[in-house]
């Protein structure tokens, strides 16, 4: 059984740590696409246009080491909310999905649009001020100056946009399981998750 497993939800909320612990416990490979707007993004910041950044997107430009700063984040919603830049990039994202042994893919709407007939769907949610936090330890140890405050704000500007965009809006497919992560750890979140894809599908982790 080829097996996609498409989980989407705003920033920080854990969907990427679910989706690698994920494609591990399955044997599949993952997907980051957050990664592909992020390093579409990181490009306009040098001048490049937006559609043209998509389209000559390549995959040394995934292995940038500054692609989770705050300004790459701001820039990767920018270019997200444009449909020429979208449309230039599912091709490989689909291609991805169903590729050979099956695949995990994390995004904003994988779900929706990607991969509608995903056989397991998943939306990672966490309260503002939880992912807020979360987001803030992450970049003061990566050694950025910034403030929770600063955080937050940004936070909830991107998911403004994020869900107000005409093109492939942030939110739940019909048929996604809902996790919210606010109060749970990681282990508990691997867990629930691992047991309601092999409640859907009968497979079982192997790893």
């Amino acid at each position: 059984m080829r097996l996609t497993i498409a989980i989407d939800g705003p920033a920080a909320a854990g969907k990427g740590t679910l989706s690698r612990e994920l494609a591990r416990a399955f044997d599949l490979a993952h997907l980051d696409t957050g990664l592909i707007y992020r390093a579409t993004g990181r490009r306009t910041l040098d001048g490049t246009g937006a559609l043209e950044a998509a389209q000559t997107l390549t995959a040394a430009d995934l292995e940038a080491d500054d692609l989770r700063t705050p300004d790459v984040a701001r820039a990767a919603s920018v270019v997200a909310a444009i449909p020429e830049v979208r449309a230039a990039l599912v091709d490989f994202q689909r291609a991805f999905a169903r590729r050979q042994g099956g695949a995990v893919l994390d995004g904003r709407d994988i779900g929706t649009v990607i991969c509608p007939e995903a056989e397991m769907k998943f939306f990672v949610t966490a309260s503002d001020e939880v992912r807020a936090e979360r987001r803030f330890v992450e970049l003061k140890e990566g050694g950025h100056d910034v403030t929770f405050d600063t955080v937050l704000a940004d936070l909830r500007e991107r998911d403004a946009r994020d869900s107000a965009r005409a093109t492939a809006p942030l939110k739940p497919a019909e048929d996604a399981e809902v996790l919210d992560t606010s109060e749970m750890d990681i282990d508990a979140v691997v867990a629930t998750a691992i047991a309601m894809v092999t409640a859907r599908t009968g497979l079982k982790p192997v790893a």
